[in-house]
C-alpha cells in the first residue's frame, strides 16, 4: 500500500514500465522458484497430513501463509520499482532477513533432531533457506548499487530515451518478467485493436535498440574488430560470419537455451501420465492402504512423487513452463532475425 501510495516521487515518464533496480530479472527468478518451493511444501504437508489419523494444521498452514507473503512481496517490490521510491523496500530487506532466520533455526532443529537428507521437508527447508539468503543478497545489491539508506548522495537515476518518447508503445525490453512472458503489456493494444482497426499511429514508433541504423552500427563495429584481427595475417580476410556472431551470438544463445528448455520439459508429460497411470494401478491392487505413523510424518521424496495429484499439479506445471519457454525461444529468433537483417 505504501508502494502505490509513492506515486509523487515517480520521475515524470510518459509510461509506468521503468524498471531499473540492480538484480531486476534475478529477483523475479528467485522469487518464482521461491514459489514453486512453496507449492512444493504444501503440497508435502497435504500429502503427509491425509495418511495420519487426526489433522495435522501446522504441516502445510504456514507454507500457505509463506506462498501468500512471497506472492505479497514480489507485488510490493514491482510497485516500489515502477514509483521510484527505493527507501520503502528497506522493509522488504527486513523480512527476507526474519525469513532467512527463521528457516535456519527450523533446518538446524532438523539436523539436530536426526532428520536425514532423503527427506522432503529437509531439502525444501534448505532450499528455502538458500533461496531468501539469495534475495537477501540482492537486496544488499540494491542498497550498494543505487545507495538509497546508508549513504548521503544516492544514485541519481534517468528513465531511458524510449521511455520519455511518447511516440515509442513497444514496451517488451521495459516491462518485468512476468509481462514479457505473458505479453500481459500489449493488453491495451489489444483491447484497442478489437474495438476499431489498428493504423501506423496506434503501434508508433520502434525502440532505439530496434531500430536498422543501430544495428548496423552493431554489426558495422564488430566487423571492424575482425578487420583489426586479420590485419597481421594477410592470407586471412575478415569474416562476415564471426562479425555476425559477436554482434548477434548473445540473443542466438539466449534462444537455443530456451529452446532446450522448452525440449527437456517435454519429457516431464510422459513420466506424470506414466507415474499417475501407475499409481491408480497400485490404488486399486492395494485397497488396504495403512495410514502413516503420525510419530513420523517426514515423507520421502519417493513417497511424495507417488502421489497421483502430485504429479497432475506437477504435469500442469510443466506444460506451462514448457509452453512459456517455447514461445520466448520463438520471440528472440523473431526479433534477432528482423534486427539482424536490417542490420545487413
Amino acid at each position: 500500500f505504501p508502494g502505490w501510495g509513492s506515486q509523487s516521487s515517480k520521475v515524470q515518464i510518459h509510461h509506468n514500465t521503468w524498471l531499473h533496480f540492480p538484480g531486476h530479472n534475478l529477483r523475479w527468478i528467485l522469487t518464482f522458484t521461491l514459489l514453486f518451493v512453496h507449492v512444493c511444501e504444501i503440497a508435502e504437508g497435504i500429502v503427509s497430513d491425509t495418511q495420519m489419523k487426526s489433522r495435522h494444521l501446522h504441516l502445510f498452514l504456514p507454507a500457505i501463509m509463506g506462498f501468500v507473503a512471497a506472492t505479497v512481496s514480489i507485488v510490493y517490490y514491482h510497485n516500489i520499482e515502477t514509483s521510484n521510491f527505493p527507501k520503502l523496500l528497506l522493509a522488504l530487506f527486513l523480512y527476507w532477513i526474519m525469513a532467512f532466520v527463521t528457516k535456519t533455526i527450523k533446518l538446524v532443529r532438523y539436523c539436530q533432531d536426526g532428520v536425514p537428507f532423503s527427506q522432503l521437508r529437509f531439502c525444501i527447508t534448505g532450499i528455502m533457506v538458500i533461496l531468501y539468503g539469495l534475495l537477501m543478497a540482492v537486496e544488499i545489491n540494491v542498497i550498494r548499487v543505487r545507495r538509497y539508506v546508508f549513504f548521503m548522495n544516492p544514485q541519481k537515476v534517468k528513465p531511458p530515451e524510449d521511455l520519455q518518447d511518447l511516440g515509442v508503445r513497444f514496451l517488451q525490453p521495459f516491462v518485468n518478467l512476468l509481462s514479457k512472458a505473458t505479453y500481459w503489456w500489449m493488453n491495451t493494444l489489444i483491447i484497442s485493436a478489437h474495438k476499431k482497426p489498428v493504423d501506423l499511429k496506434a503501434i508508433g514508433k520502434l525502440p532505439i535498440a530496434m531500430r536498422a541504423l543501430t544495428n548496423y552500427v552493431c554489426l558495422k563495429e564488430a566487423y571492424e574488430e575482425q578487420k583489426k584481427k586479420v590485419e597481421d595475417h594477410p592470407n586471412r580476410s575478415p569474416s562476415i560470419w564471426l562479425a555476425m556472431y559477436s554482434a548477434f551470438g548473445r540473443p542466438i544463445l539466449l534462444s537455443s537455451t530456451f529452446r532446450y528448455l522448452a525440449d527437456l520439459l517435454g519429457f516431464a508429460g510422459p513420466l506424470c501420465i506414466s507415474g499417475i497411470v501407475q499409481g491408480f494401478q497400485n490404488t486399486t491392487n492395494n485397497t488396504n492402504a495403512t495410514e502413516k505413523d503420525p510419530s513420523n510424518s517426514y515423507l520421502s521424496s519417493e513417497e511424495f512423487l507417488r502421489n497421483v495429484y502430485v504429479l497432475a499439479v506437477l504435469l500442469f506445471l510443466a506444460l506451462i513452463l514448457q509452453r512459456t519457454f517455447l514461445q520466448a525461444s520463438y520471440y528472440v529468433t523473431t526479433e534477432t532475425g528482423v534486427n539482424l537483417r536490417g542490420a545487413l
